[in-house]
């Protein structure tokens, strides 16, 4: 088996200079080198892209590498294979003979093959009187072994890029489904913020995504998409802070008015322009209801009759008074229900029941929250009691209550007209408390 010569091709085959380079290159074998065939076949099929091969033409080329005799390819042992159409038609899985030249073609055209075509264009050996292979005409594989090294370094190539490609993928799915997620959260929990317009840059990066993605198509996306997911972020993390900001503000303003012993809570508060109501033409006649409405007096499991315990004393929100738990029980009777044991005795007891009703009637948790850090927690509790009592007239008792708290952060509730309301409207049918 001997490849140490140009060759050029048998019948009307035309030599071209990327044959005669193919020939070139072969006499670069270093000496002793040595591949498993197998191996460089692999590295063949993962390479298979940068080489311009197809996966047909591979499949001759597994067919080619059955001929040679040993697993590793070498200089020594020969490089020419010459099996009949017929074997190498059935080692191809049965490929035709006009499948089998385009394929073969191909394969020669790719670098991966030279033809050594005998003046017949037949493909034989001649051997010696020993057995020896003197001379064969056929396939000569010594391109495989010049150029494994080459062929080695694109196959590990394919193999990085394929992963980082799969591991962009992954990335952007990822950030796909963040984006989508936090829009969502901030639409849902009302979070000021243009998220409309934000939601519109994300569908227009994701249409942007082509079936069949390059690495520097899809990194260029993750990067567009990496840049709106940190503007929702900083956006959302942004309000959180904000919140607590807020809450830790309406604390500090709660531990300054329990310190102060001279703020004491009346038992029934005036109504101030501050609470976004207009001043009343009698403001000793609002604060106390008549007779027949004064609130009742509170039914306890320890007994208490018509007192807070001092611990349970209310707390109010900015821009807002508490009103007594009586008058607020005497208001909204429903909310006794919804008390432990069925009975509240404080405002402790209020609070607990509120929470209740507040999953109860759909307001999500953050609507809640919000209303307490605006309002303060007793507050937000009798508006929750409040609406609990106007179930029937109110649709969405998660947006009345945002809308609540933010016209309380403007200064334009109060809540005493509102609770006064529903004493009227209980009158004196109004069900004993407790």
């Amino acid at each position: 088996m001997e490849s140490g010569y140009v060759t050029t091709p048998f019948g009307r085959r035309p030599m071209s200079l990327g044959m005669l380079a193919s020939q070139q290159l072969a006499e670069t074998i270093e000496p002793g080198m040595k591949r498993s065939k197998w191996k460089l076949f692999r590295a063949i099929c993962e390479a298979r892209p940068a080489l311009g091969v197809t996966d047909r033409a591979l499949t001759v080329l597994d067919a080619l590498l059955t001929f040679y005799p040993d697993d590793e390819i070498s200089e020594e042992k020969g490089l020419i294979v010459f099996p009949s159409n017929a074997q190498l038609s059935l080692r191809a899985r049965g490929m035709t003979p006009a499948t089998l030249r385009r394929h073969l073609a191909v394969l020669v055209e790719a670098g991966l093959i030279l033809r050594k075509d005998s003046p017949n264009g037949k493909r034989y050996a001649r051997r010696d009187r020993a057995g020896v292979i003197g001379e064969a005409f056929g396939f000569s594989i010594a391109p495989l072994l010049a150029r494994a090294v080459e062929i080695e370094g694109l196959a590990a190539q394919a193999i990085t890029d394929r992963e980082m490609l799969r591991a962009t993928r992954e990335r952007l799915t990822v950030c796909r489904r963040d984006i989508s997620k936090l829009i969502s959260t901030a639409i849902d929990e009302a979070v000021p913020g243009d998220w409309e317009q934000m939601m519109m840059m994300f569908r227009a990066i994701v249409a942007r995504i082509p079936r069949v993605a390059s690495i520097e198509e899809l990194a260029s996306l993750l990067d567009e998409m990496g840049l709106l997911r940190d503007e929702a972020v900083n956006v959302l993390e942004r309000h959180i802070k904000r919140e607590k900001i807020d809450a830790n503000e309406s604390q500090i303003e709660r531990h300054k008015q329990n310190s102060n012993p001279d703020s004491i809570y009346e038992l029934e508060p005036s109504f101030e322009t501050k609470q976004g109501e207009k001043a009343a033409t009698n403001n000793e006649g609002i604060a106390e209801p008549p007779g027949d409405q004064k609130p009742r007096s509170l039914k306890t499991s320890a007994g208490m009759v018509g007192k807070v315990p001092a611990a349970a004393a209310p707390v109010s929100g900015p821009g807002l008074k508490s009103f007594p738990l009586g008058l607020v029980l005497q208001a909204c009777p429903a909310i006794l229900d919804y008390g432990p044991g069925g009975a509240i005795g404080n405002w402790r007891d209020l609070m607990s029941a509120a929470v209740v009703v507040r999953s109860m009637l759909g307001v999500s948790p953050s609507a809640y929250e919000e209303a307490c850090a605006g309002m303060g927690p007793e507050n937000a509790a009798t508006v929750i009691a409040c609406i609990l009592e106007r179930g029937g007239h109110i649709n969405s008792p998660g947006g009345y209550l945002r809308d609540l708290t933010r016209r309380t952060e403007r200064g334009e509730f109060a809540i005493g007209p509102m609770l006064m309301a529903l004493v009227r409207a209980n009158g004196p049918a109004a069900r004993h408390v407790g």
